[in-house]
Formats: C-alpha cells, structure tokens, sequence
C-alpha cells in the first residue's frame, strides 16, 4: 500500500503493520486448518472461523459498511472525519501539507496553463481542496494559487460559501483552513483504507468459502 505524506500524524503506519502482521497469522492458521483438517476437522472449523470473521469484520469497518466505524476504531471513514475535525491534529497536519510541498509542486506543473487547460487538469484531493479555491467561489484564475475575486459574484456570509472568504493568495495560507482542504485529506485518507477493507473482505469470504466447502468434504468422507 502507498504511504501518503503525513498519513504517519495519525499512528496510521502502525495499523497498515498490525494488519500485515494479521494477515500472515490468518495464513499460517488457515494453512494448518487444511494439513490437519482429518484428524482436527471440527476444532480446527473454528479456530480458522475466528480470525476470518475479525479479518471480515475489520474490512466491513474500513469502508464504513457496518456501525464498527466509530471515532475509536482506526482508519474508518468516521474516524478519519473526526480526526480532522480535531483543530489541533488539524494544525499539525495542515503544517504538513504547506512543509511537504504540495501547492509548490502544482504550481511549478501548470506554470504556463491557461484558465481553462488548468481547468480540465487533473487534481488531486488535496490539491484541489488545499491549494486553490473551490469552483463554487467563481473567482479569476491567474495561476494555479493566485486567483482573484469577482465582486458580487457569492455571498461570503453564507455558510456554504464560507470557503471563499477564508481564501488567501499568500501562499502559506491558500486555503489550509478552509473546509475543502479538510475535506480532500480525508478523501484521499478514506480511498486508500477502503481499498484495503475491500480486500479484507474478498479475502475473508473468499477463506471462509474454502473452508466451509473443505470442512463439509471432511465431514462426509468421516461419515460416508
């Protein structure tokens, strides 16, 4: 898996390791289940039913599919929303963002990209919520963290454009502590950790499967 810039602000590596760990403990179980499953079939049905169903219940929580994802449980949408809700996880992790250079590497990218090339370029979460306003503000592009205000064009007062007001062309400020900047960290946050718990949960069913068919096989040759 990718490890993203100031994904290690959160103790998320630590988890990505635990998992791995899981996952090669599930192996070595599941291993064992199938050389001993004519003189162990029943015991080891459930001794390998366990970590499967934790290794199930684990990459439900990681797309957000069941109540498991709660503010304590690690990486899980619900998680990851309440983190950056945090405003002093917030502030360390906007300082990693301005320090890692991200808006700096757009800007030296689409230096010489007209209004509309830029337009149409491809952006990540983070920088199309962090580094430039969002497109509801309806401002003037200059470059790809300059923009310019039209006047009249939103009411800053309102709450959904709250964004537009909190933008600054400086470029330590941009829009770090605008909602979208948050929004986009989590975003890319979240795709990266469901697309593990999308794999947990293939993987567990695609075990679970294999050993309810084996452990049926096992049953009947004991019984036939």
């Amino acid at each position: 898996m990718k490890d993203y810039d100031c994904e290690k602000l959160l103790g998320l590596p630590k988890l990505q390791i635990g998992i791995g760990i899981g996952l090669i403990f599930v192996s070595v179980i599941s291993n064992i289940v199938v050389l001993l499953r004519s003189r162990f079939p029943v015991p080891g049905f459930f001794l390998v039913m366990v970590p499967l169903i934790v290794m199930l219940t684990m990459g439900l929580a990681l797309v957000g599919a069941n109540k498991l994802g709660s503010r304590r449980l690690m990486a899980t949408p619900v998680w990851f929303k309440e983190k950056v809700r945090n405003n002093d996880n917030w502030e360390n992790i906007k300082s990693c963002i301005f320090t890692t250079g991200t808006c700096d590497d757009l800007v030296s990218r689409s230096w010489n990209l007209k209004a509309y090339d830029f337009s149409i370029k491809k952006l990540s979460s983070i920088e199309s919520g962090c580094c430039k306003p969002p497109s509801i503000c309806q401002m003037d592009y200059v470059n790809a963290t300059f923009w310019t205000k039209v006047e009249g064009a939103v009411d800053e007062s309102q709450q959904q454009y709250s964004d537009c007001a909190t933008w600054q062309n400086d470029r330590s400020i941009l829009c770090y502590n605008c909602g979208s900047c948050r929004h986009g960290f989590v975003r890319v946050m979240e795709s990266k950790w469901m697309n593990l718990g999308v794999l947990l949960i293939l993987m567990a069913l695609l075990l679970i499967i294999v050993h309810i068919l084996l452990f049926v096989m096992v049953m009947w040759e004991h019984y036939n």
